[in-house]
């Protein structure tokens, strides 16, 4: 199961990092001063739990045993971050030396808090230019400030996937580029009846699973923060511009309320009923999961993928779309850092073993040896999803010291916009700003 289809939902998620922050601040005292060659065991905590995932994880650790046959790992899965915020908040034995999160968007926690070293002075120590083996969007969201205190672990890319046998029987030959081309299609796609629909385009509202505010943003290239660190929102176009892009969209395929009502009918998003599986969309914004999970659910048509489409006037850049991905980082208050160091930096930098990992959950390589590997495995539809990930223009949503509470502030405002509720976007973009840096000054 890829990384946002965890059952933990996202304020939930951003509650408990906030607790492991304030708990883990002050414990930063422990010094990376052991001996990696000694005989030590460590406690590696991730949050995978499918079968197959759990036994990827294993087998990249018995490969790390086998070259470090000094080092023990007990592994621990299926640990939501709740679990380790107590854990870290009791110390002991039993702590997690390494942690392996999902959530991405509290890396600015973690490094403004201190409750996970900086991994730079370790990378200094090993030799590693991260520049030179991670992509850079990858960096921007592991590190805060200049503090470095997790490294990227696999990634998502995010694109569109969708129905070939649908787009045949509706002329299209290709799929969108540009936004109008986007929309155009959409309304082809669109099969109405009545009240309802036997077939949606694309599900364009922002509860539609994967179709984020964020993952828009990136298409227009918006910048989050200006050069003083301020929220941006009102000051870069961009985002008032994709909010009247997606509600335009919102309205020409039958608005807000007629699309709300048909998406009730929708199966779970990590489901064989999926509404792409089973016929009622037939463009899907997704990760370089959903592929694979049409083909299990046994869909009878053939998928296809391709990058989400760009502002008409920015067709130049098609190709990018949103990255984001699992983080690792090490226990500020662990007393094995170096040894721990070893397992991070094997399982981060390894080209073998981050080729593996990513062969054995399909989910994109998260360095760039790794990317153009001969051994990774790539069918064309996952392809797609590799060429995001490489797009020098591919973007992610910046580390905060309030994690992602400043992103639910946007998406909750993006809902006002597209429910038609916003008289005027930018004197509310203006005072979205003004609570994101008001949230934020109190997180620092």
């Amino acid at each position: 199961m890829p990384r946002s289809g965890r059952p933990t939902t996202a304020i939930a998620v951003l509650a408990a990092m906030t607790a492991l922050a304030t708990a883990c601040t002050g414990q930063s005292g422990a010094s990376p001063d052991d001996d990696p060659k000694a005989q030590v065991t460590l406690n590696f905590w991730h949050g995978w739990s499918a079968p197959g995932e759990v036994k990827a994880i294993e087998e990249n650790i018995a490969r790390f045993e086998q070259a470090h046959p000094n080092i023990k790992v007990q592994v621990t899965a299926d640990m939501t971050d709740d679990k380790i915020n107590q854990a870290l908040r009791a110390g002991g034995g039993k702590a997690p030396d390494v942690v392996s999160s999902f959530t991405t968007d509290s890396v600015g926690k973690f490094c403004n808090s201190g409750a996970f070293a900086d991994l730079n002075p370790f990378l200094r120590k090993s030799g590693v230019d991260k520049t030179q083996v991670f992509p850079k969007t990858l960096l921007q969201y592991t590190q805060y400030n200049g503090n470095q205190c997790t490294l990227p672990l696999l990634s998502d890319a995010y694109g569109l996937v969708y129905d070939k046998s649908a787009f045949a029987a509706a002329g299209i030959t290709e799929p969108p580029r540009t936004w109008s081309q986007f929309t155009e299609d959409a309304q082809k796609l669109t099969v109405a009846r009545g009240d309802t629909y036997d077939r949606l385009g694309v599900m364009p509202t922002f509860h539609g699973y994967e179709t984020k505010p964020t993952r828009l943003a990136a298409q227009w290239g918006g910048t989050y923060f200006d050069a003083r660190g301020k929220s941006n929102l009102a000051g870069d176009p961009a985002f008032a511009k994709m909010l009247a892009a997606q509600k335009d969209l919102v309205d020409k395929l039958g608005g807000y309320e007629k699309l709300e009502k048909y998406r009730a009918s929708f199966g779970d998003e990590w489901s064989a009923e999926h509404p792409l599986h089973t016929g009622k969309v037939a463009m899907q914004i997704d990760g370089e999961w959903r592929p694979a999970m049409a083909k299990e659910a046994g869909v009878t048509f053939e998928i296809g993928t391709a990058p989400l489409p760009v502002p008409d006037d920015q067709a130049a850049d098609y190709g990018k779309g949103y990255v984001s991905g699992t983080v690792m980082g090490i226990s500020a208050a662990g007393r094995k850092q170096n040894a721990a160091w070893e397992l991070v930096k094997y399982m981060t930098t390894d080209t073998d073993a981050v080729v593996a990992f990513a062969n054995a959950i399909h989910n994109v390589p998260s360095t760039l040896e790794a990317l153009a590997s001969p051994k990774l495995q790539v069918t064309p539809e996952f392809k797609t999803f590799i060429d995001i990930a490489r797009h020098p223009k591919s973007s992610s949503t910046p580390a905060q010291a309030d994690g992602g509470t400043y992103q639910l502030t946007f998406e909750d405002f993006a809902y006002g916009v597209e429910k038609g509720a916003v008289a005027d976007v930018p004197a509310g973009l203006a005072r979205t700003d003004a609570q994101i840096d008001t949230d934020i000054a109190k997180a620092k």
